[in-house]
């Protein structure tokens, strides 16, 4: 079993099968979905349906000035709260996003499932999982880094060393690789850009995928799953990299929201319980 996912499913806004997102997490404890950013795009930019689906998320997104970067923030989040609400058996305009102090979206209320979110040129990504944490990332699988020296910035000693040692051709695609996993790897931790990615890195990919230090050891055990894939979406191939952390905890096979409930609200349910059991004993020892 793969924890971090099967293989990619395609969705669009309209007739997709959302069973499949459902049985992923029942099967591996993550799904992994994509669709096309024209697909998800709203056709009424300022519709009610949107600001509906956006919910808080809407003065965020009136506050966005170039209509490019404003159509990519709608069409995320619509893919975003549409596959949760495939994997919650909820809808969309139900369900409230909210951000941590990085920037990292989760959903409010719903700690059964831990969801990452990533897009580039034409491609969405929307990774969720019931293991712990998920972080995805994708990059044009053609994208020219490694002769702009980026190598630099994005790896480790050990890195650059392994890269100078393969055939040329090979030099980019594998960085390409790299990058991807290292920024999926930062997503699941909740860093983001603020982590340096000279300070922690990845083994070739001809070999069982781990996080290591920057001299090449490793530096985490089987908590973690990491896979690289490549999508081919309308013509242009896409590197896709899934991170997920396993918190030992086990999969939550229940990820129904009206059957499921999360640990801060079990938590106030007992504290209550507690209170009132403590208060009668009070009256009755008096």
């Amino acid at each position: 079993m793969n924890a971090a996912g099967g293989d990619l499913i395609a969705v669009t806004a309209e007739g997709t099968d959302w069973s499949l997102v459902h049985d992923d997490l029942r099967e591996y404890g993550t799904a992994v979905v994509h669709g096309r950013l024209d697909d998800w795009r709203p056709g009424g930019m300022d519709g009610p349906a949107l600001r509906a689906v956006l919910g808080r998320d809407w003065s965020r997104y009136r506050d966005i000035e170039h209509p490019d970067i404003r159509g990519r923030y709608a069409a995320s989040r619509r893919l975003l709260k549409h596959a949760a609400a495939a994997a919650l058996r909820a809808e969309a305009i139900d369900l409230e996003l909210a951000y941590g102090p990085t920037g990292r979206p989760y959903l409010r209320g719903c700690d059964q499932i831990d969801i990452s979110l990533s897009h580039t040129d034409d491609l969405l990504l929307v990774g969720l999982t019931t293991r712990g944490l998920i972080g995805v990332d994708a990059e044009r699988a053609d994208r020219s880094i490694y002769a702009r020296g980026l190598d630099r910035h994005i790896c480790t000693p050990h890195e650059r060393l392994l890269l100078s040692e393969l055939p040329e051709p090979e030099r980019n695609p594998s960085l390409v690789r790299l990058w991807t996993l290292k920024e999926a790897y930062s997503k699941a931790i909740g860093q983001g850009i603020q982590f340096r990615f000279t300070e922690f890195g990845f083994g070739p990919d001809n070999r069982p995928t781990q996080v290591n230090r920057p001299d090449g050891t490793a530096g985490t055990g089987e908590e973690w799953a990491l896979r690289t894939v490549t999508l081919d979406s309308g013509g242009t191939a896409f590197v896709i990299s899934i991170a997920v952390y396993d918190s030992g905890l086990g999969r939550t096979l229940d990820t129904e929201i009206t059957t499921m409930l999360d640990a801060e609200a079990a938590a106030a349910i007992q504290e209550a319980l507690d209170t009132g059991s403590a208060r009668w004993s009070q009256v009755l020892d008096h």
